[in-house]
């Protein structure tokens, strides 16, 4: 599956490039970006490493990563990112996003996992579109109803699986 350029009202989702990686440096730089997932803002340099190894892709054949950076047309910046792994032979899609802390509360979240989940519903393969969530995160789980996904009884790591079927 390859991952090409998908548009929204106000967004261009952009294919990952390590281009991206000095802007995206300060769009990720809140450390309350890490409040339910963990871990530190990436400095330039290793945002950069980071990038070239998802752009090469998974090790595992049968896995499939797919990256995309957020610009906002109107601000002609990038904002966040979105990104779908895409697993058991192309049938199940985990998405997930993040928005930098002075673009949110826009709608840009939901609006780029809407983008992203009607992309990938059109893909003839994929057939679950599926999301983790930690209980807490009430904006995620905004996002996640936005593109259409309803929480499971499954969890992983105290996330609940939000999801959604793409062909009947």
């Amino acid at each position: 599956m390859d991952t090409e350029p998908i548009s929204t009202a106000r967004l261009d989702l952009v294919p990952l490039s390590v281009t991206h990686a000095e802007e995206m440096a300060t769009v990720l730089s809140s450390p309350a970006l890490h409040t339910f997932t963990g871990g530190d803002p990436l400095s330039p340099d290793a945002l950069r490493t980071r990038y070239e190894r998802l752009i090469a892709g998974s090790s595992v054949p049968s896995v499939t990563w797919c990256n995309w950076v957020l610009r906002l047309r109107a601000e002609s910046c990038l904002v966040g990112t979105v990104q779908a792994t895409v697993t058991e032979a192309g049938s199940v899609a985990d998405i997930a996003w993040v928005v930098g802390v002075p673009w949110q509360g826009r709608g840009l979240a939901s609006e780029a996992a809407r983008g992203l989940a009607s992309w990938l519903a059109r893909k003839p393969s994929v057939h679950t579109i599926a999301a983790y969530i930690h209980p807490r995160h009430g904006a995620s789980a905004a996002v996640a109803t936005a593109a259409g996904l309803t929480p499971s009884e499954q969890s992983q790591d105290d996330e609940i699986r939000w999801q959604r079927a793409t062909h009947p």
